[in-house]
Formats: structure tokens, sequence, C-alpha cells
């Protein structure tokens, strides 16, 4: 996840010197759609210099604070303030970018709100999903069923499982086919180095990981948050027994 974090950061960084005075009516966003007239009484200068400042700020605090939560907090809120951080950012970026936009023009105060409004909803729905992703995914076990709550939860029928186990690792995982994950949290489908699709709902990384199979040869890895594993799974033998 560090990774992700340095890669954001150089990319930031480098996006605020790539954009000069020369390409900017080809590359910089809203300028590169102006009229000649209207770039006439744009300050281009000053933009620029506050458009490097910004992302040459955004590129080192991200890496800066990203590295300390990874390294002196946890590293999962490393992840999230990675997928956060940027967009709130940018909203501020645009908030305080409007001095240099005509706003009693209609058509740019226009933009100006859209923008505002799109960033906001991307922030809010991001930080919804972390919210809710980050939730524990509670077994329930019933009379003829094992629910597990939550994103991504599934209702297994006792009668279709097939074998629970307790196993110390998960599988070598090669790709993210449908899901969610950080440095300690993986939820949704993925792909083994063989070539099979497994169900992660690995809220922790406590060992031993609970391994469900069930007779059609779906393959769950799950591991609580708040509870013990091996307690859910004593609980899981005590039902396919009865």
């Amino acid at each position: 996840m560090i990774i992700v974090s340095i890669f954001l950061s150089l990319i930031f960084i480098v996006i605020g010197f790539i954009i000069t005075e020369k390409n900017a009516k080809y590359l910089l966003s809203g300028y590169n759609t102006m009229s000649e007239e209207d770039r006439k009484h744009f300050d281009l200068t000053a933009y620029l210099n506050y458009f490097r400042k910004f992302h040459i700020f955004l590129g080192i605090s991200l890496l800066i604070t990203s590295l300390i939560l990874y390294y002196f907090v946890d590293a999962d809120y490393s992840g999230i303030f990675a997928g956060v951080y940027p967009i709130a950012a940018y909203l501020y970026f645009i908030w305080k970018g409007k001095r240099f936009t005509n706003m009693k023009d209609s058509q740019n105060k226009s933009s100006f709100i859209f923008a505002v409004v799109i960033m906001s909803t991307v922030l809010i729905s991001i930080i919804a999903m972390f919210t809710y992703t980050l939730q524990d995914n509670i077994i329930e076990i019933k009379e003829d069923i094992v629910q597990i709550n939550g994103i991504y939860g599934m209702d297994i029928p006792v009668i279709d499982i097939k074998s629970i186990e307790l196993v110390e690792e998960l599988p070598e995982i090669t790709l993210k086919i449908n899901g969610f994950a950080l440095e300690t949290i993986e939820k949704g489908l993925f792909k083994t180095s063989d070539d099979e699709k497994v169900k992660l709902l690995i809220n922790s990384q406590k060992n031993p990981i609970i391994f469900i199979t069930t007779k059609t040869n779906e393959k769950i890895y799950y591991s609580s948050k708040e509870k013990s594993n091996q307690e859910i799974y004593h609980q899981l033998i005590q039902v396919l027994k009865k």
C-alpha cells in the first residue's frame, strides 16, 4: 500500500511541473477550452504558480503523512488517507482557484458549482465506502444457514458446506477481481496464483484463518476483527455435526 502512496505523490509532483505557459492551451483543463479573448484576460502566470505550489505540496504532504501513518499509527489508515486526502485537497484547490476565474460570467459560475458538487459527492461516497468496508463481517449461525453480514457478505446453507478448517495463511493472491484491499483488510473476489477464484472476508491479520469450502467448490477465507477465529470455528463445527 505504501508503494501506491509513493507513486501518487510522484505523479502529483510531476503534474506540478509538467504544465507550462507554452503547453497550457493544450494541457490545462479549463484554459484549453477558453477563447483567445478570454485567455488575454486570464492571469496564466499567477495561476500556474498557484497550480505548481499546490501539486508540489500535495505530493510531499501525501508522502510524508502516509509514511507516518504506515509506520507509526496503522498501515490501513495510510491506505485510507491516500484515497481520501487527494480528493479533499482538490476540492480545496477548486474552491481557492475561483479567484482566477470571472465568477460574474454565468458559464464560469456554473462550471465552478458543477465541479464542487461532483468532487464533494465523490469525497462523501469514498468516505462512506471506507466506513462501511472497515466494519467487521460478523458471522451469525442459524439453524440451517451460516450468515456472513457486511460488505461482500453471503448466506451459506449448512447443507451446502463441504468442509470447514483452520489454515495459517491465505493462498498467494495475484489479482483482485471485484473487491477491496488495504494492508490488513481484504474483501471480495480474488484470484490465486493457481488461477482459482476465492472469496476473501479478511477483517484482520489474525491467525489461524477460517477456510470454508462448499459442495460447489466455492472457497471462502474468513478472519474476524472483533472475535476469536478459533471460537467461531468451533461454533461452525458444532453446527455441521448436527
